[in-house]
């Protein structure tokens, strides 16, 4: 299977499946000397894992990651870094039923298409638990961002016909309320509104925002492997996600461009924007401004209704799927969002480096 790697210079690859003995990832291109612990990555992990709220599939997962190489004495020594988190409840029964048939909404027709055979037992490769793998990844590239003065916070700005207010806006309750909403009222009315869904066997999608803050001015390239074109590939490339929006996103359609259009300001010697309808981007490079872009997240398509489908033997067929599934993917993809941005940025920023002579000339001079 090709397309499991992803970067240029902090590469990752994940490995493994849902229903597997576990999943993990390589990193490879982590600088030597970053202070490194399981527990720095843990902390990532344990907000992806399931079965920690009523709104969540209640798969019980520790979800531990094991460092296996390329870490000593607390630090990483600049060789590959592999992760691995051990899966501990599967019930791959639950899914002898779909064998021989396609769930709606799920990758199992396209991956019978592709292959002529699939894992079924929870998709594997396919599953949301390939992100085990990501964020186990992200959390390392967060640890070098913060060292470089750049941090990423992703939130759930709605879900389903309930959204956030801006005024109300509390980034202490993202990591607090169950929704991952930073704001505890429209918390409380999405949770409502979930329950409601999880009485009529349904479920729900929703909106994740992302902010990047601290992210100097430059970085990207203005052709092929532009910012906001790095950052759209990788929010696709997670399962759920079916849109990108880029700041003002589609509602730049309908302005003016003297609407549209954010002026430049000079503030204490530096150039500064007044607005930031851009979303922190100008021709694929970033601007100095906070990045700022959303993701549209599907509903869950492992829903309790009956469903039609066919099976491979070409028949018409009514399915009820069985097992444990989120109601909505939305708070638990939120640290997915953070991760893959911060694998997005980190790559482009290290390919930053070789941009300007004077980089060069500055490092190795004095060698």
């Amino acid at each position: 299977m090709a397309g499991s790697t992803y970067g240029t210079i902090f590469k990752i690859a994940t490995w493994g499946e849902s229903h597997g003995k576990a999943l993990g990832v390589v990193i490879d291109g982590c600088p030597a000397g970053l202070p490194l612990s399981e527990e720095d990555i843990q902390l990532y992990l344990d907000r992806r894992k399931p079965g920690q709220t009523s709104i969540s599939t209640p798969r019980k997962e520790s979800d531990l990651v094991e460092i296996l190489s390329g870490v000593f004495e607390g630090r990483t020594t600049g060789t590959p870094i592999s992760l691995m988190i051990r899966n501990t409840s599967q019930k791959s029964s639950d899914y002898s039923q779909i064998a021989s048939c396609y769930r709606p909404g799920h990758a199992d027709y396209t991956f019978d298409a592709k292959y002529g055979f699939r894992d079924y037992r929870g998709g594997g490769r396919s599953s949301g638990r390939e992100t085990t793998g990501r964020v186990a990844a992200g959390a390392v590239a967060l640890k070098i961002l913060s060292r470089l003065g750049v941090s990423v916070c992703a939130y759930t700005e709605a879900i389903g016909p309930v959204s956030i207010d801006y005024g109300r806006f509390d980034p202490a309750a993202i990591l607090t309320t169950p929704t991952c909403m930073p704001d505890a009222e429209a918390s409380a009315k999405a949770e409502s509104y979930l329950r409601d869904c999880q009485m009529e066997k349904d479920s729900a999608g929703g909106v994740i925002a992302c902010r990047v803050k601290g992210l100097p001015a430059g970085i990207g390239e203005p052709v092929f492997e532009k910012l906001d074109a790095a950052l759209a590939r990788a929010m696709l490339s997670i399962g759920a996600v079916k849109s990108f929006e880029m700041g003002d996103g589609t509602l730049a359609a309908g302005s003016k461009g003297s609407e549209n259009n954010d002026a430049f300001v000079m503030e204490n010697g530096c150039v500064r924007k007044k607005t930031n309808h851009s979303g922190g981007t100008l021709g694929g490079l970033s601007d100095g401004s906070d990045l700022f872009f959303k993701t549209c997240i599907k509903p869950t398509p492992s829903i309790f209704k009956p469903q039609e489908t066919v099976n491979r033997e070409g028949q018409n067929v009514t399915i009820q799927i069985q097992g444990r599934h989120d109601p909505v993917i939305v708070p638990r993809a939120v640290v997915v969002v953070e991760s893959m941005a911060a694998l997005a940025i980190l790559d482009l920023m290290m390919l930053n480096m070789n941009s300007r002579m004077e980089y060069l000339e500055n490092f190795y001079r004095d060698k």
